[in-house]
């Protein structure tokens, strides 16, 4: 599979933005309480689905010779620090916690709408397996929000 610099970019960026999602849907499992089973168990489903991209990805760039990216981007860790602080201010309840998974999808819908874009560079094979996570990602996001509506 011939990958370009830039198309290898792209997927470390999507590299960093699936381990900032796993990250902030731990730490949000960890902020629920005992009454929360069903975002627990929904939340793990979505940091199961990103470990699965994570791999998907990394061996994509891998297979072009890339170096794949192992890290958390800064904007993710700057969001899990606000989260912290205004968790000390407002609580960390069911709606809140949802209002803050949303921006973490929305984050992460943006994230997959560029790497589509046709300036990333990526293969036919790339595309389809980036569109393939794009489309589950979206599922997961509109099923956030629809919970936070419901709140």
């Amino acid at each position: 599979m011939a990958t370009s610099e830039k198309s290898v970019e792209v997927l470390n960026d999507l590299l960093e933005i699936n381990n900032d999602r796993i990250k902030g849907f731990e730490r949000s499992i960890s902020e629920l309480g005992n009454g929360d089973s069903d975002l627990k168990s929904l939340f793990e489903e979505y940091s199961s689905q990103s470990r699965k991209n994570v791999q998907e990805l990394t061996a994509a760039v891998t297979q072009s010779g890339g170096s794949a990216e192992t890290g958390n981007s800064i904007s993710g860790t700057i969001h899990r620090a606000w989260i912290d602080v205004k968790g000390t201010f407002t609580g960390h309840d069911r709606k809140s916690i949802l209002q803050e998974c949303e921006r973490g999808e929305d984050a992460m819908k943006s994230a997959y709408k560029s790497a589509l874009a046709p300036d990333s560079e990526l293969s036919a094979d790339l595309v389809q397996t980036v569109s393939k996570q794009a489309e589950e990602q979206k599922l997961a996001h509109d099923r956030v929000k629809a919970l936070r509506d419901s709140e």
